[in-house]
Formats: C-alpha cells, sequence, structure tokens
C-alpha cells in the first residue's frame, strides 16, 4: 500500500481534481438548507469506448489500460491483477486519504462501458429501480444506479429525464422513504452513501440545467417528500450528537437543493413541505440562544475550527443578527488571505443572508437603513465589501449560476452594495473613491453571473457621473447589456430575466436613461422601439421615454412615429394616472407639440415675480426655508407648492416667462428629474438670469446640470450656515438687480413653437446666415461652449458672421479687449481664452462646411 500511495503521489501522473465522495472530516454546515461549495461530480476521461465491462477485463487488458494512463509503478505492482481485481482495489481505496486520482479513473472506465446506446440504458435503469423494494439492502443495484447517475453530463441530462421520468419517480420517492427511516443499517454501506450523495448532484444538476427539461418535472422529482417524512428526518437529527455525522450532511444537501431550485425559479409557488421546513429551521435552530452564541464567537479573529459552518437563515433575524455581521465582516475582511474553504462557505451564506434581509422590507430598505444608521458605519462597511469583491482568487472564480461559495460570495456583496445605493445617501463615496469603482467596474467587466453584472452596472449607474462612465469605458456596455436583459425578460412568458422581473429591470433603467451617454446609444442602437410596446404593461416605460427624449436623435426617431405621437396626444387628455399624463406632457414638450407659445409679459406687471424656485420636491424642506426667507424680504416669489395648476409643463413656462430670475436649487435628485430638466432648459433657453444654490453635502453638479450652469458661482448651502448662506444669496440676487442684461432674452413669435435644449444637437447644414436666434444657441450648445452661449444670447447667424468677420479682421488683443468687456457687462464672468479659440475653430470649420 505504500508503494501504492506513492504512485498516487508520484509526479509523472496527471492530477485531476475531484472531491471525495464522502465529505471530508473538516467542518462542514450542521443544519438543514445551508450553502456550502458545489462539488463537481466525478468526471469521465475522455477515452474511447471500451470492448467490453471492467469486470471482463483479462490481465493483459488492465495492464494495457495502466500503460495507458502512465502508471508505470501500479503497471509492475499489479502485473497479476485483472479487472475484477482493479475494481476491488477501487473499493478498498475509500479507505486511503489519497485516493482521489485512483478512483477517478476506475470509476470512469466502470461506467463507460454499462450501456452502449440510449435504450438499453433505459431498459437497464427501468428495471434496476423496480428491484429496490425486492431486498432489504441492495448494494450492487444501488452501485449500478449510482453509476448510471454519475454518467449523465450536462448535455445528456435532458433526453435522460424525458426518457426515464417514471422511474426517476420512483427512485427519489423511494430514497426520500429510505432517508426518513431508520439511517442507521445503511449509513455503513459505502455504495448507499455514494448513491445519495450522488443523486444530490444529479438533482442539482437538473436545477441548473437550462435545456429542455420541463419545469414541472423537476418539481416533481424534486419535492416528492411528504411533511411526514420530513418530520420523521428532523427527529432522527434531535437524536444525533456528533455535528458531522454524515446523514446530517446528506440531508443538508438535499435541503440545498430546495435553496437552488427556488433562486432560479422564484416565480414559482412554495410547495407546502418547504414552508414546513422553513418554519421548522427557524423555530428550531435560528431563534435558539444556541445560534445567538455561536454568532458571537464569530467575533473572535481566531477561530475554533467547530464554528466553521454557518446555518442559512431567514430574512426575518437580520434586526437580530446585524450587529453581528458587521463587526465579523469588519473583522475578516482584513485577512482575508488566510480564509479556509469552509470559512469562505461561511461568511458567503451570512452575506447571502444579509442581502435577502436587506432586500426583504421592498423599496423601503427599512433594514438596512437600521443595520447601517450612520454615514460613516455605511461608508465603513462598503470598503469592507470592496476589499472581499476586489480580491481576485474569489471574483475570478465565479460561475454563471450561484454553484460555488465564491459566486455566492461576490453575488450578496454586491447586491448589498446595490442595497445601500438604492436607500442611503452616499453616491458621493462611490465616486470620489478611485479603489471602490474601479474595483466594482472590473468585476462586473468580468463577470460570468448575470446577477452579478446586473448589481455592478446598476451601482455605476446609479452613482457616476457621466464623464466618469465615459471614463472608464463602459458606458456603452452598461447600455447594451440592460438592452439584452429587458428584451429577453419582455419576450420571456414570465416577464422574469433569471431572479429579476422585468418591473425591477426598467426601474434601474429609469436611473441609467438619465444619463446623456445611454440615451445616445439608445438612439444609435436604434433600441427605442424596444420600449415602447411596454408602456401599456408597465406605466414607468413613459418616464423612461420622456428622459430619452431630451436626446435630438431620440426626438426624431419619435417624430417618426405617428402612431406612437397620436397616443401620447390622445393620452396628454385622457390618462387618469397623474404620473403618466406629467410624463406623457414631458414627452410631447421635448417633441415641440401642443408647446404653447407664452408672450413676453410686462416686467411692471403685477403678474409678475422678481424670482422663481426651481427644485427637486426631495429638497422642499430647504427649499421652503428659503423661499420663507425671500418672501420676508419683500420679494415676489413662485414655487410651484403654491401656484402650479393644469397642465404642469405649461404652468411651468409660464412660470419662468413671468420671473425675472431663477434660483436652481442643485441636488443629486435635481439632476435626476426629467421636469427640473426641462425647467432649468427652458429657463436657459429664455435667458433668464439663473442663480444656482447648492443643497446637498458632497454633490458636485454633472451632466446636463454642469453643462447647463456652465461656470456661475453657486450658493453652498452646505458648507455655510443658513443664515449666512442667505446672505450670500441675497447679495447675489441684488447684484442681479443692478447689472441685469440689457440683452432681450429669446423668445418664440406667434405660432412658431420653441426647442428645448438638449445636450447632443444635430449639426445644421443651412448657412450661418440664415440661423435664427435659436439655431445659433444649439449650435453653440452642441460644441459645450457654455459661455458663448450666454455672451451671444441675442445673436442670430447674420450676428454670428459679423461677429466672426470682426475677430478675423481686428487685431487679436483689441479683440479679445472688447470680448471681454461684453462677458463681464453681460454675464458677470471674463471669458476663457480657451472658450474663444475654440468658438474661432468652430466658426473657421462651419464656414468652410457651407461654402
Amino acid at each position: 500500500m505504500g508503494m501504492l500511495l506513492k504512485e498516487l503521489s508520484a509526479n509523472d501522473v496527471h492530477q485531476v481534481d475531484v472531491q471525495p465522495v464522502v465529505p471530508k472530516d473538516a467542518a462542514e454546515v450542521i443544519l438543514p438548507s445551508v450553502s456550502r461549495t458545489t462539488t463537481s461530480k466525478t468526471k469521465a476521461l475522455s477515452v474511447d469506448t471500451e470492448r467490453h465491462n471492467m469486470l471482463q477485463w483479462t490481465q493483459a487488458e488492465a495492464q494495457e489500460w495502466l500503460t495507458k494512463h502512465r502508471l508505470v509503478q501500479l503497471c509492475r505492482l499489479l502485473s497479476d491483477c485483472d479487472g475484477r481485481s482493479l475494481v476491488h482495489l477501487y473499493r478498498y481505496s475509500y479507505q486511503s486519504k489519497q485516493r482521489n486520482h485512483l478512483r477517478h479513473i476506475v470509476c470512469a472506465h466502470a461506467m463507460l462501458p454499462l450501456h452502449k446506446a440510449a435504450n438499453t440504458m433505459k431498459t437497464s435503469f427501468d428495471q434496476l429501480v423496480s428491484s429496490l423494494n425486492a431486498c432489504d439492502l441492495c448494494v450492487d443495484t444501488v452501485e449500478q444506479l449510482k453509476m448510471i447517475l454519475e454518467q449523465e453530463k450536462a448535455e445528456s441530462l435532458p433526453s435522460f429525464i424525458n426518457q426515464s421520468y417514471d422511474s426517476l419517480l420512483i427512485l427519489e420517492q423511494w430514497a426520500w422513504q429510505l432517508l426518513s427511516e431508520d439511517y442507521r443499517p445503511w449509513t455503513t454501506e459505502s455504495s448507499y452513501l455514494e448513491f445519495f450523495y450522488d443523486l444530490t448532484l444529479f438533482n442539482r444538476d437538473m436545477i441548473f440545467n437550462n435545456g429542455d427539461i420541463d419545469v414541472d418535472r423537476k418539481i416533481s422529482l424534486l419535492f416528492c417528500v411528504t411533511i411526514g417524512q420530513i418530520d420523521s428526518i428532523f427527529t432522527q437529527i434531535d437524536q444525533i450528537n456528533d455535528e458531522n455525522d454524515v446523514f446530517i450532511r446528506l440531508i443538508n444537501l438535499s435541503l440545498e437543493n430546495y435553496a437552488y431550485f427556488f433562486y432560479e425559479q422564484p416565480q414559482h409557488q412554495v410547495p407546502a413541505v418547504v414552508d414546513h421546513i422553513d418554519k421548522y429551521i427557524v423555530r428550531k435552530y435560528i431563534m435558539s440562544k444556541e445560534h445567538k452564541f455561536y454568532l458571537a464567537k464569530l467575533h473572535e479573529p481566531e477561530l475554533a475550527k467547530k464554528l466553521l459552518s454557518f446555518p442559512y437563515t431567514a430574512e426575518e433575524m437580520v434586526a437580530l443578527l446585524c450587529d453581528d455581521y458587521l463587526e465579523i465582516i469588519r473583522i475578516h475582511s482584513h485577512a482575508i488571505e488566510s480564509w479556509s474553504k469552509e470559512f469562505l462557505a461561511c461568511i458567503a451564506q451570512l452575506i447571502s443572508f444579509m442581502s435577502g434581509g436587506f432586500w426583504w422590507n421592498g423599496q423601503q430598505r427599512t433594514q438596512i437603513k437600521k443595520a447601517l444608521p450612520t454615514e460613516q458605519i455605511t461608508c465603513s462597511h462598503v470598503e469592507d465589501l470592496i476589499r472581499i469583491i476586489a480580491y481576485k482568487p474569489f471574483y475570478s472564480q465565479t460561475k454563471s449560476v450561484r454553484s460555488n461559495d465564491e459566486t455566492i460570495l461576490i453575488d450578496s456583496a454586491m447586491m448589498i452594495l446595490y442595497i445601500i445605493v438604492q436607500s442611503q445617501n452616499i453616491n458621493w463615496f462611490f465616486r470620489s473613491n478611485l479603489f471602490v469603482r474601479d474595483t466594482i467596474a472590473h468585476v462586473s467587466e468580468l463577470a460570468l453571473n448575470d446577477e452579478v453584472c446586473l448589481c455592478g452596472y446598476c451601482i455605476l449607474g446609479e452613482t457616476l457621473a457621466d464623464d466618469q462612465l465615459k471614463a472608464i469605458k463602459i458606458a456603452d456596455n452598461i447600455s447594451d447589456y440592460f438592452f439584452h436583459i429587458i428584451e429577453e425578460a419582455w419576450k420571456s412568458l414570465t416577464k422574469i430575466f433569471r431572479q429579476v422581473p422585468l418591473q425591477f429591470l426598467l426601474e434601474d433603467f429609469q436611473i441609467l436613461s438619465k444619463n446623456d451617454s445611454v440615451q445616445q446609444r439608445t438612439a444609435s442602437s436604434n433600441k427605442l422601439s424596444l420600449f415602447i410596446p411596454m408602456c401599456d404593461q408597465y406605466p414607468i416605460v413613459f418616464d423612461i421615454i420622456w428622459a430619452l427624449s431630451f436626446n435630438h436623435d431620440i426626438q426624431q426617431q419619435l417624430h417618426q412615429n405617428t402612431p406612437f405621437i397620436h397616443k401620447l396626444t390622445r393620452l396628454s387628455n385622457q390618462a387618469i394616472d397623474e404620473q403618466i399624463r406629467k410624463a406623457v406632457n414631458g414627452i410631447l414638450w421635448n417633441l415641440q407639440i401642443h408647446q404653447q407659445s407664452h408672450p413676453s409679459p410686462n416686467i411692471s406687471s403685477q403678474n409678475t415675480f422678481d424670482i422663481m424656485i426651481s427644485y427637486s420636491h426631495k429638497d422642499k424642506s430647504l427649499c421652503k426655508q428659503i423661499y420663507d426667507e425671500l418672501t420676508r424680504r419683500n420679494y415676489r416669489v413662485w414655487i410651484d407648492f403654491d401656484q402650479m395648476h393644469g397642465n404642469v409643463m405649461d404652468a411651468m413656462a409660464q412660470a419662468i416667462d413671468r420671473s425675472r430670475t431663477i434660483i436652481i436649487c442643485m441636488s443629486e435628485e435635481y439632476r435626476k428629474s426629467n421636469f427640473c430638466r426641462a425647467e432649468a432648459h427652458y429657463a436657459f433657453q429664455q435667458q433668464r438670469h439663473i442663480v444656482p444654490v447648492l443643497l446637498q453635502k458632497h454633490y458636485k453638479p454633472d451632466g446636463w446640470l454642469l453643462f447647463l450652469i456652465g461656470q456661475l458661482l453657486y450658493v453652498n448651502f452646505t458648507k455655510h450656515e443658513f443664515d449666512q448662506a442667505m446672505e450670500m444669496l441675497l447679495k447675489e440676487l441684488k447684484f442681479t438687480e443692478v447689472y441685469e442684461p440689457s440683452i432681450a432674452p429669446v423668445r418664440p413669435k406667434a405660432n412658431v413653437q420653441s426647442k428645448p435644449i438638449g445636450i447632443t444637437v444635430a449639426p445644421s447644414v443651412r448657412k450661418i446666415s440664415e440661423w435664427t436666434q435659436s439655431e445659433v444657441l444649439d449650435w453653440l450648445a452642441e460644441r459645450e461652449l457654455v459661455q458663448m452661449v450666454r455672451l451671444l444670447a441675442g445673436c442670430n447667424g447674420r450676428s454670428l458672421v459679423y461677429l466672426h468677420s470682426y475677430m478675423k479682421a481686428g487685431g487679436t488683443r483689441q479683440t479679445l479687449s472688447l470680448l471681454q468687456q461684453d462677458s463681464l457687462r453681460l454675464t458677470n464672468q471674463s471669458l476663457s481664452i480657451i472658450e474663444l479659440s475654440r468658438f474661432q475653430a468652430a466658426m473657421d470649420e462651419q464656414t468652410e462646411i457651407n461654402h
């Protein structure tokens, strides 16, 4: 035997990483329904099918087989062995600690020649199953059944299940019956242990197999156990004192498959027997003092070996366990390299449990707000999770399904980060921390698992500014990925992609749709047609299309869809739902359809206002304070919680037309709001004096909002006390009154519709001299000439041509001096020499195009 062990460890023997059939002595999960790393089913080597069964091999054939696999020493050691001797040696090898390689090869060749054709195999399988009840311990029958189950691969599994479904159902029922009876007689038989182990792996392969296997058949095979049998099994477990008893391990693997099934098929109703199991586990284990004591022990940096298992718990226990969870992750995220395989399984299930609990209350996210009550605790936990996610041996091992601990770990950690982003106001932390955002981007791009990829992309889309998405060069990948999964979910009868309902996917894309790069990708990929048919079933799509319609190319595509325009027009008058009507009117506004003309009011009229406050309703509290203070100072202030009625888009336009100055209250929510964007753009287009104020701590204007405010100075209400910030705002307002621009704002003529400014505008092919004032603004906006937009507010195309001529004919110093004077007088800003140079270059290029 010493020579055999030496041969097994020899360098010239091809090593195959095969998990032992009987779990190792290392401590494992002790309670049912707890996941651990999935052990790969023993794989057969790629060899030619042998002429007959291994039991029939002669000594020469055994020697030939050993030589073929380069087992030099074994050739000499087993020179007198025939095939039957090899089979017996294979059985004895279970007692050896170094048996994996020999068992793998022998098993592979023993099972390949069992059946030469599918019909023969089916007949043999049916006969074996029908003979199970004929004896108390059917060792030979069980061993043959085990070999048949082992040889089924992913590609042949659907065919095997469809052909042998009735026999498989009988086999599953027989297995549960045997497990529910006295387990002691058969646990000493290695063939039975291997059979149950392979049956659970067979069921797991069936769960994750997306081939032509009817889901109802999967359910019938998996859940054929009765409540009475489950109660009998739990009674036996209660009588076992050894937490590593093999019976507990087998039951754990069987119940673990139930968790995998409902993760893969969440739309199916939970059978009564599974509901019974869940309630038993919560009552018996989760609410026990022993469980709480166990978690307390996990705080210790040095862990006892017996603690390296963790029960799969229920969501309602978050409140009880969150303090332990945070401390455990904080301690052990700093020593990831020292994690054992068993501890990895433990932490993966702990994070998985917590992610389920945090998600449990839907949109309210009350559990995570209780677990992470402060900004400091939240940021610290994000860093802990990022350290785990960034560990390459973990994320490089993720699979397309949650079939190993690394995938469960990364998926669950990403899910918690996603929930944090949705519920906690810390987007600034993800933007400012380079390591955090690069880790999420890198892992998301490499992920084979859709859930990991989805969470990562949602986090990046929610937290990063448009320029940051472009900088890490995955904006298009994010858009394309969402187009794919939304389309797959829409085509599905269940309207679900993997485990995620279409409604959730649309809510995530609604956030992404605010980004200009996503809007442009939607237009260039012609994906607008994907969303339009969803409107009737999913009203949120109207808001998505509203966001997309700020893009000029999307506007053109919508104009070409006459039936949809007619539908929007009808809904603008008939829609009962206020949010649908608001989104529909917003789309029509961006398309310049039914946009009313707003003549310039007499600024001395009593119906005009000194100031309009443009804000997001989520910032209402602070805006109300600003409003109260301004009205106390005798300013006439328009704010929509007082004056807005009827069509909100028309009411917004009228308010801006009747106001001298617009205070824009900047925050993350303001930038995300379609209505706020339309409001701010209209004020910009109407050349109202804009005074930005910052209301959200850590927020920096980005995207369309950054473009709109340009280089304007803003009053920071997060940096100063309210009274001090208010004095700064009043000073700015008084400055505006003294230095109000003398150029009249651009207004549309009667019956001429004005065009909302967007970031992406198609270039004009008409001569510059024929451009209107609005087209000049569009052309400047397209090239992001922010200061020139303000400086040239009253210019049409002919004025632009004259200015360009003056700049070419006049001296550089004189031209710059005159323009600087105009800029200070009209915009209260110094003119950027860089922007002036870009303007001249753009004019030269446009002149060449026109000629």
